[in-house]
């Protein structure tokens, strides 16, 4: 499911801050607020954010922690 995160908004912001894993594109983990990590998420241009299947109802307000994956 692709998630598209609000035009400059908080998470948008931050994502231009962290480095990229080439072009356009990082792999990040994301905390939700329900404390689940999920993982190894692909965002493309600070803005789209690909969840993998069973994070169909993640929305940008259940976001606490996006952090480039290790």
């Amino acid at each position: 499911m692709e998630l598209k995160l609000k035009h400059n908004g908080k998470w948008q912001k931050r994502l231009v801050r962290l480095p990229e894993f080439g072009m356009g594109y990082q792999i990040v983990d994301i905390t939700l607020k329900d404390t689940r990590i999920i993982k190894k998420v692909i965002v493309c241009n600070a803005e789209s954010v690909y969840l993998p299947a069973g994070y169909e109802n993640i929305y940008e307000k259940d976001i606490v922690k996006i952090e480039i994956s290790s």
